[in-house]
């Protein structure tokens, strides 16, 4: 094959790739092993490992290595998976460098720096999206994300950004996780997707009324009501004697008008001369201990 056809396509083959494509690829559109190396030898091509072959010599893109990440590890056993999935989905402002692919545990695959390789029990029958690369679907991408933070908080911080940018819901992810074995964190994750679902109303009161009565603090007052210009104001908790309110916001408080509304009863409560604390639900979770000593300082004065 002469040197110009054998380059228009394989720029036909890398034009959805970011400028990179695989050898099986390019033998399939008939190019031969000789032909890549030729052109690897006069400088127009580079190869990334054993399969990925870049039409260029530069740096590849991201994109690019997460092909790159498909083709080493092994097409048709790997995926995208993880943040790397959410994030080829559209999240944003999530910063990992690594790329995160799945594989089934008994796959035997080679590790790639800069590539975290997770082995998983099983793929659902639905779990792996239909466009683009290999990957798994939000829901999926985002319970595994989860499982794999290095930490409650970031497992929390990933679920919360999936709902907030609308890559999945928490029921989506709820049902899910029932069929997903082998994860970490399950009953943390549950919890926080029931939080971010406002699924669980007694957490705002009950669960905090036992956050208080385990530090020895005075239980509080629920669902005290109190009259505003507005009509009446419903408060989470209240300490009578301290004039001390705590609101605890779940994920309906940042809902369109809500914000707005919700300011203007509290700030109606505070000209009142109550002082008003305020709490959102998934972060009782995950600074229990700092917010309950806001608490116990607000009663102490």
């Amino acid at each position: 094959m002469r040197g110009p056809e054998r380059r228009e396509l394989a720029r036909t083959a890398a034009f959805t790739t970011d400028g990179v494509t695989s050898r099986d690829a390019l033998l399939a559109l008939g190019l031969t092993h000789v032909d890549v190396r030729t052109e690897v030898a006069a400088g127009r091509w580079r190869c990334h490992g054993l399969q990925t072959v870049a039409l260029h010599c530069g740096p590849i893109g991201v994109d690019a290595r997460r092909w790159q990440a498909i083709w080493e590890t092994g097409a048709g056993v790997a995926a995208l998976d993880g943040v790397t999935a959410l994030q080829v989905a559209g999240l944003r402002n999530y910063v990992d460098e690594e790329v995160h692919v799945s594989v089934i545990h008994t796959a035997s695959v080679k590790h790639l720096p800069g590539v975290q390789l997770h082995k998983v029990i099983r793929r659902l029958p639905d779990e792996l999206s239909s466009s683009g690369p290999p990957r798994t679907r939000p829901a999926v991408a985002a319970l595994r994300a989860a499982s794999w933070a290095v930490s409650d908080r970031q497992a929390a911080l990933v679920l919360l950004m999936t709902v907030q940018q609308r890559l999945a819901t928490p029921r989506q992810m709820l049902e899910l996780s029932a069929r997903m074995p082998g994860r970490r964190r399950r009953g943390f994750v549950r919890r926080i997707l029931f939080d971010a679902a406002d699924g669980v109303q007694s957490l705002g009161e009950l669960d905090f009324a036992r956050m208080c009565r385990s530090r020895g603090l005075p239980e509080p007052s629920r669902q005290v009501v109190r009259r505003g210009p507005r009509g009446r104001i419903y408060l989470d908790v209240r300490w009578e004697d301290s004039r001390l309110v705590v609101e605890i916001d779940g994920a309906q408080h940042r809902e369109g008008l809500n914000v707005t509304a919700d300011n203007l009863s509290r700030n109606a409560v505070t000209l009142q001369h109550d002082r008003v604390l305020r709490i959102d639900l998934v972060g009782l979770r995950l600074y229990e201990d700092e917010y309950l000593r806001q608490v116990a300082l607000g009663l102490a004065q």
